[in-house]
């Protein structure tokens, strides 16, 4: 199997570079123990300080300062057909940072569908469209990988047609059965019987399903269509500084940040013992 390679790219100035490599440590991390296995891709994450020195052939995740205009955020396709994304940086840009890798690996051109009895149990089977990040998308169900705040994301077996018990439907273990959405989320599909994509979204509580009408051939791919016509409040804004999940993600970076140090300084003495050695 080839692997996938991945650049996670500042192509701004408001970042530093050790933060650029601490969250793509984190992002390698994730790909490579939690999500590979569970969804047989192999691929890497590095770190890359600029447009000009993503190595070719590597998927590039743009880190650029925020902008308002619509749809600039999230996957898109080069003119060769190519992934990319753009992330915008916030004080929680990690956790889209790892939405869009994710949804990148498990979907690289936006139209990955799989087959399977409709959430609405009159139109039968349907096929859903492969966005591994958007039933759990709520920074509620994320957790931390080297404390760097991630997003959790459904397995294959999210598409099961009934629930067993011991299966897992997403990596944190938060999505119960097979199409589950969960707070804040949505899952979209094809509905073959009049080729509209539909989605359900889960809002306080609320069960929702819209018809986002029907997907043309064009330049873009059906992911982003569907992200066109979807909010994302919370990747393309940020969290708040003040919210729990973020806070105890960078309160417990702080906190390791002294032993970190305290290992550098330890292995520069053994380094610096072994240099003077007669």
């Amino acid at each position: 199997m080839l692997p996938i390679h991945v650049a996670l790219v500042a192509d701004t100035d408001a970042v530093s570079a050790k933060e650029v490599t601490r969250v793509a440590a984190a992002l390698d991390k994730q790909v490579t123990r939690d999500f590979g296995p569970l969804w047989g891709i192999l691929a890497t994450v590095d770190p890359v300080f600029s447009l000009e020195d993503v190595p070719v052939g590597y998927w590039p995740i743009v880190l650029r300062d925020r902008i308002k205009a619509p749809g600039a955020d999230g996957f898109h396709k080069d003119r060769f057909g190519q992934p990319f994304a753009r992330v915008a940086l916030t004080d929680s840009w990690s956790l889209t940072a790892s939405h869009e890798c994710l949804e990148m690996l498990a979907d690289p051109f936006g139209d990955r569908m799989i087959p399977g009895p409709s959430i609405r149990e009159e139109q039968g089977r349907v096929s859903y469209l492969v966005e591994v990040c958007d039933p759990p998308e709520s920074e509620e169900f994320a957790y931390t990988v080297n404390d760097v705040l991630v997003s959790d994301f459904i397995t294959p077996s999210f598409f099961d047609p009934v629930e067993v018990e011991g299966v897992r439907y997403s990596f944190t273990g938060a999505v119960k059965q097979p199409r589950q959405v969960l707070e804040g989320g949505y899952v979209s599909w094809r509905n073959q019987t009049n080729e509209h994509i539909e989605q359900l979204v889960v809002t306080n509580g609320e069960q929702e399903f819209r018809d986002l009408g029907v997907w043309h051939p064009s330049s873009r791919s059906v992911r982003e269509f569907v992200d066109g016509k979807t909010e994302h409040p919370q990747l393309d804004q940020g969290l708040s500084p003040q919210n729990k999940h973020l806070r105890s993600a960078i309160e417990a970076e702080q906190k390791n940040k002294q032993a970190r140090e305290q290992a550098a300084k330890l292995l520069r003495q053994e380094l610096q013992a072994i240099e003077t050695l007669p």
